[in-house]
């Protein structure tokens, strides 16, 4: 007795039967992430393992305000002396910060104005800031993907539908204003699917107000650290015109957070 086979043409044989899956199909990409497995995970556990040590190594102690103070002549000297290879080492020293999330950003950045100046300074830390925060956030990439996005409802999933839209936009306004603590700005682009010249070129952008602002209010240091030294500390030295210009400048910064808030995000919303 004669076997039917299905026809080439058939819908009902075989080949319809399974429908060949795009490559870069959502379904295809979960599937290439299970294979990773454990592995993904391992960037971020090594970013985390980082931050461990260097607590336990006591980097808490002598990345502080009292450290600094402490050594700040001895610093000054060696920076002096070494322009190069101490520029490269603050931009490493940075980069290495904010990749394991170490809570010193603002004060490092005061540092690199002391040190360097404001301009300089600020742009050293510019450059260590973005290489730490694409560090972090490739890391976090690798490991969680975009399975908040697809978990998630409500706010998140509005949140995450405006970086969709216009991840530029959303990205170079949460860095231009200090709205979120920096590190949650460094992570969640991870989980929205942001591409990575997108992340650089906002972070870049978006730090450079912030990073000038606290470089010149550290180069204003100098002489109000001068005077009590002397012991002739009065009111007026702790008012100092570089100060009052970083104060000014970050009092705009909160005041273009609030504007750009109330117009370009409500335009995009519209």
């Amino acid at each position: 007795m004669p076997i039917a086979r299905p026809k080439l043409d058939d819908p009902t044989g075989e080949a319809a039967a399974k429908p060949e899956q795009h490559p870069h199909s959502p379904q295809r990409g979960e599937k290439q992430r299970s294979r990773r497995g454990p592995s993904r995970y391992l960037p971020l556990l090594a970013l985390v393992a980082a931050l461990a040590l260097a607590y336990a190594f006591g980097l808490h102690r002598y990345v502080s305000l009292e450290g600094f103070l402490d050594s700040r002549e001895a610093l000054q000297a060696w920076v002096a002396g070494n322009r190069l290879l101490a520029g490269v080492g603050f931009v490493l020293l940075y980069a290495v910060l904010v990749a394991v999330s170490f809570p010193a950003a603002s004060l490092v950045t005061v540092a690199s104005g002391f040190l360097f100046g404001w301009f300089l300074g600020g742009a050293l830390t510019v450059v260590g800031a973005t290489m730490g925060a694409t560090v972090l956030f490739l890391a976090a990439r690798t490991a969680f993907g975009d399975v908040l996005r697809r978990k998630s409802g409500g706010a998140i999933a509005r949140f995450a539908d405006g970086f969709r839209d216009d991840a530029f936009t959303y990205l170079l306004l949460l860095r231009l204003t200090p709205v979120l603590p920096f590190f949650v700005v460094n992570i969640a682009p991870a989980f929205f699917e942001v591409s990575l010249a997108t992340y650089v070129a906002t972070t870049f952008l978006g730090i450079i107000p912030g990073s000038m602002v606290y470089a010149f209010l550290g180069s204003g240091l100098d002489r109000t650290l001068e005077n009590l030294d002397a012991g002739k500390l009065e009111l007026s030295d702790l008012v100092t015109t570089e100060m009052t210009i970083a104060l000014v400048g970050l009092a705009v910064l909160a005041i273009l957070g609030v504007v750009l808030k109330k117009t370009v995000l409500r335009k995009r919303r519209a």
